[in-house]
Protein backbone atom coordinates (compact mmCIF):
# COMPACT_ATOMS: atom_id res chain seq x y z
CA UNK A 1 0.00 0.00 0.00
CA UNK A 2 1.42 3.34 -1.07
CA UNK A 3 0.32 6.86 -0.26
CA UNK A 4 -0.80 8.96 -3.23
CA UNK A 5 1.44 11.94 -2.46
CA UNK A 6 0.18 14.14 -5.31
CA UNK A 7 -3.43 13.70 -4.25
CA UNK A 8 -2.56 14.47 -0.62
CA UNK A 9 -0.74 17.64 -1.64
CA UNK A 10 -3.77 18.80 -3.63
CA UNK A 11 -6.04 18.18 -0.63
CA UNK A 12 -3.51 20.05 1.52
CA UNK A 13 -4.16 23.29 -0.37
CA UNK A 14 -7.27 23.76 1.78
CA UNK A 15 -5.11 23.71 4.92
CA UNK A 16 -2.53 25.97 3.24
CA UNK A 17 -5.31 28.51 2.75
CA UNK A 18 -6.36 28.28 6.40
CA UNK A 19 -2.82 28.65 7.76
CA UNK A 20 -2.00 31.61 5.50
CA UNK A 21 -5.10 33.37 6.82
CA UNK A 22 -4.39 32.68 10.51
CA UNK A 23 -0.77 33.74 10.17
CA UNK A 24 -2.01 37.07 8.82
CA UNK A 25 -4.80 37.34 11.39
CA UNK A 26 -2.51 36.77 14.38
CA UNK A 27 0.10 39.11 12.94
CA UNK A 28 -2.00 42.04 11.71
CA UNK A 29 -5.23 42.25 13.69
CA UNK A 30 -3.51 43.14 17.02
CA UNK A 31 -1.55 45.87 15.19
CA UNK A 32 -4.70 47.30 13.62
CA UNK A 33 -6.62 47.23 16.90
CA UNK A 34 -3.88 48.95 18.90
CA UNK A 35 -2.31 51.26 16.28
CA UNK A 36 -5.25 52.13 14.03
CA UNK A 37 -8.17 52.04 16.46
CA UNK A 38 -6.06 52.89 19.55
CA UNK A 39 -7.57 50.18 21.75
CA UNK A 40 -5.63 49.19 24.87
CA UNK A 41 -3.98 45.80 25.18
CA UNK A 42 -6.72 44.38 27.42
CA UNK A 43 -9.53 45.13 24.96
CA UNK A 44 -7.40 44.00 22.02
CA UNK A 45 -6.60 40.76 23.84
CA UNK A 46 -10.28 40.10 24.53
CA UNK A 47 -11.12 40.59 20.86
CA UNK A 48 -8.23 38.37 19.81
CA UNK A 49 -9.42 35.62 22.18
CA UNK A 50 -12.77 35.49 20.37
CA UNK A 51 -11.41 33.20 17.64
CA UNK A 52 -10.57 30.40 20.09
CA UNK A 53 -13.89 30.79 21.93
CA UNK A 54 -15.90 30.67 18.70
CA UNK A 55 -13.82 27.76 17.42
CA UNK A 56 -14.73 25.78 20.52
CA UNK A 57 -18.34 25.69 19.30
CA UNK A 58 -18.06 26.14 15.54
CA UNK A 59 -15.50 23.45 14.70
CA UNK A 60 -17.44 20.49 16.20
CA UNK A 61 -20.73 21.90 14.85
CA UNK A 62 -19.64 22.25 11.23
CA UNK A 63 -17.55 19.10 11.36
CA UNK A 64 -20.69 17.16 12.28
CA UNK A 65 -22.85 19.01 9.75
CA UNK A 66 -20.41 18.20 6.96
CA UNK A 67 -20.68 14.49 7.87
CA UNK A 68 -24.39 14.69 6.97
CA UNK A 69 -23.97 16.75 3.79
CA UNK A 70 -25.15 15.00 0.60
CA UNK A 71 -24.13 17.54 -2.05
CA UNK A 72 -23.01 16.48 -5.52
CA UNK A 73 -19.73 18.25 -4.70
CA UNK A 74 -19.15 15.89 -1.79
CA UNK A 75 -19.50 16.34 1.96
CA UNK A 76 -16.59 18.73 2.60
CA UNK A 77 -16.16 20.85 -0.54
CA UNK A 78 -19.46 22.80 -0.19
CA UNK A 79 -18.27 24.02 3.23
CA UNK A 80 -14.79 24.81 1.87
CA UNK A 81 -16.36 26.73 -1.04
CA UNK A 82 -18.80 28.76 1.08
CA UNK A 83 -16.34 29.38 3.91
CA UNK A 84 -13.48 30.53 1.70
CA UNK A 85 -15.58 32.86 -0.48
CA UNK A 86 -17.30 34.37 2.56
CA UNK A 87 -14.00 34.81 4.41
CA UNK A 88 -12.26 36.52 1.48
CA UNK A 89 -15.17 38.88 0.93
CA UNK A 90 -15.35 39.82 4.62
CA UNK A 91 -11.61 40.13 5.20
CA UNK A 92 -11.23 42.70 2.41
CA UNK A 93 -13.60 44.97 4.31
CA UNK A 94 -11.34 45.11 7.38
CA UNK A 95 -8.44 47.20 5.98
CA UNK A 96 -10.92 49.46 4.16
CA UNK A 97 -12.63 50.23 7.47
CA UNK A 98 -9.27 50.75 9.17
CA UNK A 99 -8.19 53.17 6.42
CA UNK A 100 -11.50 55.02 6.65
CA UNK A 101 -11.22 55.26 10.44
CA UNK A 102 -7.74 56.73 10.11
CA UNK A 103 -9.10 59.43 7.79
CA UNK A 104 -12.24 60.18 9.84
CA UNK A 105 -12.46 58.35 13.20
CA UNK A 106 -15.99 57.40 14.33
CA UNK A 107 -17.34 54.91 16.84
CA UNK A 108 -19.59 53.44 14.15
CA UNK A 109 -16.56 52.43 12.06
CA UNK A 110 -14.93 50.72 15.05
CA UNK A 111 -18.19 48.86 15.77
CA UNK A 112 -18.47 47.86 12.09
CA UNK A 113 -14.86 46.59 12.14
CA UNK A 114 -15.51 44.38 15.19
CA UNK A 115 -18.81 43.15 13.72
CA UNK A 116 -17.20 42.16 10.40
CA UNK A 117 -14.27 40.61 12.29
CA UNK A 118 -16.66 38.32 14.16
CA UNK A 119 -18.48 37.39 10.95
CA UNK A 120 -15.07 36.58 9.45
CA UNK A 121 -14.23 34.29 12.37
CA UNK A 122 -17.55 32.50 11.88
CA UNK A 123 -16.86 32.11 8.15
CA UNK A 124 -13.45 30.57 8.88
CA UNK A 125 -15.04 28.28 11.46
CA UNK A 126 -17.48 26.88 8.92
CA UNK A 127 -14.80 25.15 6.87
CA UNK A 128 -11.80 24.37 9.06
CA UNK A 129 -13.05 21.00 10.34
CA UNK A 130 -14.44 19.95 6.92
CA UNK A 131 -11.13 20.91 5.27
CA UNK A 132 -9.11 18.87 7.77
CA UNK A 133 -11.57 15.95 7.56
CA UNK A 134 -11.11 15.70 3.79
CA UNK A 135 -7.72 13.99 4.17
CA UNK A 136 -8.91 11.04 6.29
CA UNK A 137 -12.02 10.82 4.09
CA UNK A 138 -9.90 9.74 1.14
CA UNK A 139 -6.88 8.13 2.84
CA UNK A 140 -6.69 4.54 4.12
CA UNK A 141 -6.21 4.41 7.89
CA UNK A 142 -2.69 2.90 7.85
CA UNK A 143 -1.42 5.82 5.72
CA UNK A 144 -2.97 8.73 7.61
CA UNK A 145 0.12 9.65 9.63
CA UNK A 146 2.15 10.05 6.45
CA UNK A 147 -0.69 11.97 4.83
CA UNK A 148 -1.11 14.22 7.88
CA UNK A 149 2.60 14.99 7.75
CA UNK A 150 2.11 16.33 4.22
CA UNK A 151 -0.98 18.29 5.31
CA UNK A 152 1.01 19.89 8.16
CA UNK A 153 3.78 20.74 5.70
CA UNK A 154 1.29 22.41 3.36
CA UNK A 155 0.00 24.44 6.30
CA UNK A 156 3.54 25.52 7.13
CA UNK A 157 4.04 26.61 3.51
CA UNK A 158 0.93 28.77 3.80
CA UNK A 159 2.34 30.52 6.86
CA UNK A 160 5.75 30.96 5.23
CA UNK A 161 4.16 32.43 2.09
CA UNK A 162 2.52 35.12 4.20
CA UNK A 163 5.78 35.93 6.02
CA UNK A 164 7.71 36.19 2.74
CA UNK A 165 5.09 38.46 1.19
CA UNK A 166 5.13 40.69 4.28
CA UNK A 167 8.92 40.91 4.18
CA UNK A 168 8.97 42.18 0.59
CA UNK A 169 5.82 44.28 0.78
CA UNK A 170 6.69 46.25 3.91
CA UNK A 171 10.45 46.61 3.82
CA UNK A 172 10.54 50.26 4.83
CA UNK A 173 9.29 51.72 8.10
CA UNK A 174 8.70 55.20 9.42
CA UNK A 175 5.58 56.10 7.45
CA UNK A 176 2.92 58.01 9.38
CA UNK A 177 0.28 55.51 8.33
CA UNK A 178 0.41 52.10 6.65
CA UNK A 179 -2.53 50.59 4.78
CA UNK A 180 -2.68 46.82 4.95
CA UNK A 181 -5.21 46.42 2.13
CA UNK A 182 -2.59 45.12 -0.39
CA UNK A 183 -1.54 42.40 2.07
CA UNK A 184 -5.14 41.38 2.77
CA UNK A 185 -5.79 41.27 -0.99
CA UNK A 186 -2.76 39.07 -1.69
CA UNK A 187 -3.65 36.62 1.08
CA UNK A 188 -7.21 36.60 -0.27
CA UNK A 189 -5.76 35.72 -3.66
CA UNK A 190 -3.80 32.84 -2.12
CA UNK A 191 -6.99 31.56 -0.49
CA UNK A 192 -8.95 31.76 -3.75
CA UNK A 193 -6.17 30.00 -5.66
CA UNK A 194 -6.12 27.22 -3.08
CA UNK A 195 -9.91 26.98 -3.37
CA UNK A 196 -9.68 26.55 -7.15
CA UNK A 197 -7.17 23.73 -6.71
CA UNK A 198 -9.46 21.86 -4.30
CA UNK A 199 -12.62 22.45 -6.32
CA UNK A 200 -11.21 21.53 -9.75
CA UNK A 201 -8.39 19.07 -9.02
CA UNK A 202 -9.81 17.09 -6.09
CA UNK A 203 -12.74 14.89 -7.13
CA UNK A 204 -14.08 14.30 -3.63
CA UNK A 205 -17.07 12.03 -4.48
CA UNK A 206 -14.91 9.71 -6.60
CA UNK A 207 -12.10 9.55 -4.04
CA UNK A 208 -14.52 8.96 -1.16
CA UNK A 209 -16.14 6.11 -3.09
CA UNK A 210 -12.69 4.54 -3.60
CA UNK A 211 -12.07 4.84 0.14
CA UNK A 212 -15.42 3.16 0.88
CA UNK A 213 -14.42 0.24 -1.34
CA UNK A 214 -11.14 -0.03 0.57
CA UNK A 215 -12.99 -0.05 3.91
CA UNK A 216 -15.37 -2.77 2.68
CA UNK A 217 -12.35 -4.86 1.70
CA UNK A 218 -10.71 -4.28 5.12
CA UNK A 219 -13.46 -4.56 7.76
CA UNK A 220 -10.81 -5.27 10.40
CA UNK A 221 -9.94 -1.55 10.41
CA UNK A 222 -13.43 -0.58 11.62
CA UNK A 223 -13.54 -0.33 15.43
CA UNK A 224 -17.32 0.25 15.66
CA UNK A 225 -19.74 -2.57 16.48
CA UNK A 226 -23.35 -2.99 15.37
CA UNK A 227 -26.05 -2.71 18.06
CA UNK A 228 -29.83 -2.39 18.07
CA UNK A 229 -29.44 1.40 18.09
CA UNK A 230 -26.87 1.43 15.29
CA UNK A 231 -23.09 1.31 15.12
CA UNK A 232 -21.29 2.31 18.32
CA UNK A 233 -17.79 2.32 19.71
CA UNK A 234 -17.10 -0.51 22.16
CA UNK A 235 -16.53 0.52 25.78
CA UNK A 236 -12.78 -0.10 25.62
CA UNK A 237 -12.45 2.04 22.45
CA UNK A 238 -14.41 4.87 24.09
CA UNK A 239 -12.01 4.65 27.03
CA UNK A 240 -9.03 4.95 24.69
CA UNK A 241 -10.65 7.91 22.93
CA UNK A 242 -11.27 9.66 26.26
CA UNK A 243 -7.64 9.25 27.36
CA UNK A 244 -6.42 10.38 23.93
CA UNK A 245 -8.53 13.55 24.05
CA UNK A 246 -7.31 14.26 27.60
CA UNK A 247 -3.74 13.78 26.37
CA UNK A 248 -4.33 16.24 23.54
CA UNK A 249 -5.55 18.87 26.01
CA UNK A 250 -2.60 18.25 28.34
CA UNK A 251 0.15 18.63 25.76
CA UNK A 252 -1.50 21.72 24.27
CA UNK A 253 -1.66 23.24 27.77
CA UNK A 254 2.09 22.73 28.18
CA UNK A 255 3.23 23.65 24.66
CA UNK A 256 1.03 26.72 24.17
CA UNK A 257 1.84 27.97 27.63
CA UNK A 258 5.46 28.28 26.50
CA UNK A 259 4.78 29.67 23.01
CA UNK A 260 2.41 32.30 24.45
CA UNK A 261 4.72 33.62 27.17
CA UNK A 262 8.22 32.78 25.95
CA UNK A 263 9.11 36.19 24.50
CA UNK A 264 8.20 37.91 27.78
CA UNK A 265 9.93 35.18 29.81
CA UNK A 266 13.11 35.43 27.74
CA UNK A 267 13.33 39.19 28.23
CA UNK A 268 12.77 39.10 31.99
CA UNK A 269 14.75 35.97 32.92
CA UNK A 270 17.46 35.68 30.26
CA UNK A 271 17.63 39.36 29.25
CA UNK A 272 17.18 38.38 25.61
CA UNK A 273 16.07 40.97 23.02
CA UNK A 274 12.82 40.22 21.21
CA UNK A 275 14.61 39.24 17.99
CA UNK A 276 16.71 36.59 19.72
CA UNK A 277 13.70 35.25 21.61
CA UNK A 278 11.70 34.98 18.39
CA UNK A 279 14.66 33.20 16.78
CA UNK A 280 14.22 30.41 19.35
CA UNK A 281 10.55 30.03 18.40
CA UNK A 282 11.45 30.18 14.69
CA UNK A 283 13.98 27.38 15.18
CA UNK A 284 11.30 25.30 16.93
CA UNK A 285 8.94 25.88 13.99
CA UNK A 286 11.69 25.01 11.49
CA UNK A 287 12.53 21.88 13.49
CA UNK A 288 8.89 20.80 13.28
CA UNK A 289 8.67 21.51 9.54
CA UNK A 290 11.74 19.45 8.62
CA UNK A 291 10.52 16.63 10.92
CA UNK A 292 6.96 16.26 9.58
CA UNK A 293 7.72 13.82 6.75
CA UNK A 294 10.34 11.71 8.65
CA UNK A 295 8.04 11.49 11.68
CA UNK A 296 5.17 10.26 9.51
CA UNK A 297 7.41 7.54 8.09
CA UNK A 298 8.71 6.55 11.52
CA UNK A 299 5.16 6.24 12.85
CA UNK A 300 4.24 3.89 10.00
CA UNK A 301 7.04 1.59 11.18
CA UNK A 302 6.94 1.77 14.98
CA UNK A 303 3.34 2.95 15.53
CA UNK A 304 1.65 6.28 16.20
CA UNK A 305 1.24 5.74 19.94
CA UNK A 306 4.92 4.98 20.51
CA UNK A 307 5.93 7.94 18.35
CA UNK A 308 3.64 10.28 20.30
CA UNK A 309 4.88 9.01 23.67
CA UNK A 310 8.46 9.54 22.52
CA UNK A 311 7.50 13.08 21.47
CA UNK A 312 5.84 13.90 24.80
CA UNK A 313 8.81 12.53 26.76
CA UNK A 314 11.27 14.52 24.64
CA UNK A 315 9.14 17.67 24.88
CA UNK A 316 8.78 17.41 28.67
CA UNK A 317 12.53 16.75 28.95
CA UNK A 318 13.35 19.76 26.76
CA UNK A 319 11.19 22.05 28.91
CA UNK A 320 12.77 20.61 32.07
CA UNK A 321 16.25 21.22 30.60
CA UNK A 322 15.26 24.84 29.87
CA UNK A 323 14.23 25.23 33.53
CA UNK A 324 17.54 23.76 34.73
CA UNK A 325 19.33 26.19 32.43
CA UNK A 326 17.37 29.01 34.11
CA UNK A 327 18.75 27.90 37.49
CA UNK A 328 22.34 28.12 36.26
CA UNK A 329 22.29 31.16 33.98
CA UNK A 330 20.46 34.45 33.55
CA UNK A 331 21.75 35.12 30.03
CA UNK A 332 21.21 33.71 26.55
CA UNK A 333 23.25 30.72 25.38
CA UNK A 334 23.31 28.97 21.97
CA UNK A 335 22.32 25.86 23.92
CA UNK A 336 18.77 27.26 23.85
CA UNK A 337 18.73 26.92 20.06
CA UNK A 338 19.46 23.19 20.44
CA UNK A 339 16.71 22.84 23.03
CA UNK A 340 14.17 24.56 20.81
CA UNK A 341 15.18 22.44 17.84
CA UNK A 342 14.31 19.41 20.00
CA UNK A 343 11.04 21.12 20.95
CA UNK A 344 10.15 21.38 17.25
CA UNK A 345 11.07 17.74 16.59
CA UNK A 346 9.03 16.49 19.54
CA UNK A 347 6.04 18.65 18.61
CA UNK A 348 6.10 17.22 15.09
CA UNK A 349 6.09 13.68 16.52
CA UNK A 350 2.98 14.58 18.53
CA UNK A 351 1.01 16.71 16.08
CA UNK A 352 1.46 14.52 13.00
CA UNK A 353 0.03 11.45 14.71
CA UNK A 354 -2.62 12.72 17.12
CA UNK A 355 -5.41 13.60 14.66
CA UNK A 356 -5.00 10.31 12.72
CA UNK A 357 -5.34 8.43 16.04
CA UNK A 358 -8.60 10.25 16.80
CA UNK A 359 -10.20 9.62 13.40
CA UNK A 360 -8.89 6.04 13.40
CA UNK A 361 -11.52 5.25 16.03
CA UNK A 362 -14.52 6.39 13.97
CA UNK A 363 -16.28 5.07 10.92
CA UNK A 364 -15.95 7.01 7.67
CA UNK A 365 -19.28 8.80 8.03
CA UNK A 366 -18.18 10.47 11.30
CA UNK A 367 -14.76 11.83 10.40
CA UNK A 368 -15.98 15.44 10.59
CA UNK A 369 -17.51 14.88 14.03
CA UNK A 370 -14.34 13.32 15.41
CA UNK A 371 -12.20 16.05 13.83
CA UNK A 372 -14.40 18.52 15.70
CA UNK A 373 -13.77 16.60 18.95
CA UNK A 374 -10.03 16.93 18.40
CA UNK A 375 -10.37 20.69 18.00
CA UNK A 376 -12.70 21.00 21.01
CA UNK A 377 -10.03 19.65 23.35
CA UNK A 378 -7.08 21.40 21.70
CA UNK A 379 -8.88 24.76 21.55
CA UNK A 380 -10.11 24.47 25.15
CA UNK A 381 -6.51 24.03 26.25
CA UNK A 382 -5.37 27.01 24.17
CA UNK A 383 -8.05 29.21 25.74
CA UNK A 384 -7.13 28.15 29.28
CA UNK A 385 -3.36 27.95 29.31
CA UNK A 386 -2.44 31.62 28.60
CA UNK A 387 -4.60 32.62 31.57
CA UNK A 388 -3.32 29.97 34.00
CA UNK A 389 0.33 30.31 33.00
CA UNK A 390 0.02 34.10 33.07
CA UNK A 391 -1.41 33.97 36.60
CA UNK A 392 1.52 31.81 37.75
CA UNK A 393 4.05 34.17 36.18
CA UNK A 394 2.37 37.18 37.74
CA UNK A 395 1.62 35.83 41.24
CA UNK A 396 4.25 33.13 41.84
CA UNK A 397 7.35 33.52 39.66
CA UNK A 398 8.35 33.74 36.03
CA UNK A 399 10.50 30.69 36.67
CA UNK A 400 7.35 28.55 36.95
CA UNK A 401 6.78 28.63 33.16
CA UNK A 402 8.95 25.67 32.13
CA UNK A 403 8.08 23.43 35.13
CA UNK A 404 4.40 24.18 34.43
CA UNK A 405 4.79 23.13 30.79
CA UNK A 406 6.93 20.10 31.60
CA UNK A 407 4.47 18.76 34.19
CA UNK A 408 1.47 18.97 31.87
CA UNK A 409 3.32 17.45 28.90
CA UNK A 410 4.66 14.62 31.06
CA UNK A 411 1.11 14.03 32.32
CA UNK A 412 0.11 13.48 28.67
CA UNK A 413 2.87 10.85 28.41
CA UNK A 414 1.19 9.02 31.30
CA UNK A 415 -2.36 9.31 29.95
CA UNK A 416 -1.23 8.12 26.51
CA UNK A 417 -0.21 4.91 28.26
CA UNK A 418 -3.92 4.14 28.69
CA UNK A 419 -4.67 4.58 24.98
CA UNK A 420 -5.00 1.11 23.44
CA UNK A 421 -6.74 1.91 20.15
CA UNK A 422 -6.26 4.22 17.20
CA UNK A 423 -2.76 3.03 16.35
CA UNK A 424 -1.74 1.94 12.88
CA UNK A 425 -0.95 -1.70 12.31
CA UNK A 426 2.82 -2.07 12.10
CA UNK A 427 3.96 -4.74 9.71
CA UNK A 428 7.27 -6.30 10.69
CA UNK A 429 9.45 -6.88 7.65
CA UNK A 430 11.72 -9.87 7.43
CA UNK A 431 14.90 -10.66 5.58
CA UNK A 432 15.76 -8.35 2.69
CA UNK A 433 12.37 -6.63 3.06
CA UNK A 434 13.63 -5.02 6.25
CA UNK A 435 15.87 -2.83 4.09
CA UNK A 436 13.01 -1.63 1.89
CA UNK A 437 12.27 1.98 2.82
CA UNK A 438 9.88 2.72 -0.05
CA UNK A 439 6.46 4.08 0.96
Amino acid sequence: MKLDTKRTVLVGFAFLSICAFWQMYDNLIPLILTNNFHLNETLSGMIMAADNVLALFLLPLFGGLSDKCKSSLGRRRPFILFGTLSAVLLMLGLPLLADSYHAVPTTAKLAAFIFILNLLLIAMGTYRSPAVALMPDITPKPLRSKANAIINLMGAIGGILYLLITTFLYRTTGADYVSYFPLFAIVGGIMLTALLVVMFLVNEPKLVEQQKQYELAHPEDNLTVSTDSGEQLPKEVRKSLAFLLISIALWFIGYNGVTTWFSVYAQKIWHMPLGTANTCLTIATAGAIVSYIPVGSVASRIGRRRTIRFGTLLLAGSFLAAFLFTLTSDHFSPLLYVLFLLVGLSWAAISVNSLPMVVEMCKGSEVGKFTGLYYTFSMSAQIMTPIVAGWLLNHVSYKTLFPYASIFVFASFITMGFVRHGDNKVEVKKGLEAYDVED
